[in-house]
């Protein structure tokens, strides 16, 4: 069971959002607005929140943000959902640090397994440390650095870079990474891959070129 928060200022949105998660097992606390969720985050860290795009008081991709440049918060899964339909809309979530997007209207299934993909951990690495040159992925801080500065990474991105990391020099295509990082239930289009693999080089700085894309098959870290 995980404690999720949900910040949806439609209440009957939100009520559909509580019952069906509560359902499936978890423990779940619904906001109407920023102010009060972030209150309830001072008190009490969720394992994971869902995040409405349109809020009154402030802007879903804003919450993301703060959520990213909390120290206590910023591992914390996001799920962010909008009734906007645009890519840009779609492309600047994940930019701002969302792990994944729902789009209005949704089912309740894909709600329930697109949170299960997320709580699942799905990329296991036994070793305690990996190394690629001066890139270091610390699994027991869960912290990564690079040239010896911590680079803060969303949930996602970490267990992407794991995956990189575990296969140098081997090539990852698009629906291996799907099944490894977003669980093989997850439905939703591998340009998911490809927005989370443009933010991890951007954050990776030179080490970012070592990613390199394969046309037409996945990528590879070299």
């Amino acid at each position: 069971m995980a404690l999720i928060y949900i910040i949806e200022d439609d209440a009957s949105i939100r009520e559909i959002e509580t019952i069906a998660l509560s359902n499936a097992g978890h423990d779940v606390r619904g906001f109407s607005c920023a102010r009060d969720f972030y209150k309830a985050v001072d008190s009490v860290i969720p394992d994971l929140c869902i995040v409405d795009l349109m809020l009154p008081d402030e802007s879903g991709n804003s919450i993301v943000r703060n959520i990213r440049k909390n120290p206590y918060t910023r591992k914390m899964p996001v799920v962010m959902v909008t009734a906007k339909t645009a890519e840009m809309d779609f492309v600047k979530g994940i930019e701002d640090g969302a792990d994944d997007y729902i789009k209005k209207p949704f089912s309740v299934v894909e709600l329930i397994t697109r949170v299960k993909a997320l709580l699942r951990r799905t990329c296991v690495v036994e070793d305690k440390q990996l190394v690629l040159d001066d890139l270091v992925i610390n699994n027991e801080k869960h912290e990564v650095t690079l040239h010896g500065e911590t680079i803060d990474l969303t949930y996602k991105e970490y267990t992407l870079l794991c995956m990189f990391l575990t296969n140098v020099g081997n090539v990852l295509t698009r629906r291996m990474i799907m099944d490894r990082v977003w669980d093989t239930d997850y439905q939703g289009e591998t340009r998911t891959v490809d927005m989370h693999v443009k933010t991890l080089r951007q954050k990776l700085g030179e080490y970012g070129d070592r990613i390199r894309t394969i046309r037409n098959v996945g990528y590879v870290i070299e």
